[in-house]
């Protein structure tokens, strides 16, 4: 989950909505990515979204079910479906996303098979949202 900090971090340097992701195979790591949405003017430019293309990238097929993503904040519906098309096998996150969460639709949109395990380092991943949102309203 540090990682995917970092990579929030990196995000909220570029003004980006700070979201980190990282996918992991056993213990190496093959995608990464964090929000692009303004610096590439496209909604669907998500952190999950760029992690799981470099991952399939990464492994050469479109099944993710051997591995785990780690992102900061629960994963909205559009990056929902694409987990669940993948078929990730685990998937763990920081802080809830009372809005747009998939959870806030439908715990059924994920996979039946993927474990989803949340609240890991929540403090840091709710302060790096704060501090943006923050910055929006002065």
């Amino acid at each position: 989950m540090r990682m995917a900090i970092d990579e929030a971090a990196c995000a909220l340097k570029k003004r980006e909505v700070p979201i980190g992701a990282i996918v992991v195979a056993g213990d190496r790591v093959i995608g990464r990515g964090h929000n692009l949405v303004e610096t590439l003017m496209d909604a669907t430019a998500h952190a999950e979204m760029q992690a799981i293309t470099a991952a399939m990238s990464t492994l050469g097929g479109k099944y993710l079910n051997e591995c785990t993503l780690y992102v900061t904040v629960e994963p909205c519906v559009m990056c929902g479906g694409a987990l669940a098309w993948s078929q990730i096998g685990r998937i763990v996150y920081g802080t809830r996303d009372e809005k747009r969460g998939y959870s806030t639709y439908s715990e059924r949109i994920m996979h039946p098979r993927t474990e989803v395990v949340e609240g890991v380092l929540r403090e840091e991943c709710e302060s790096l949202m704060k501090q943006f949102f923050a910055t929006l309203r002065k």
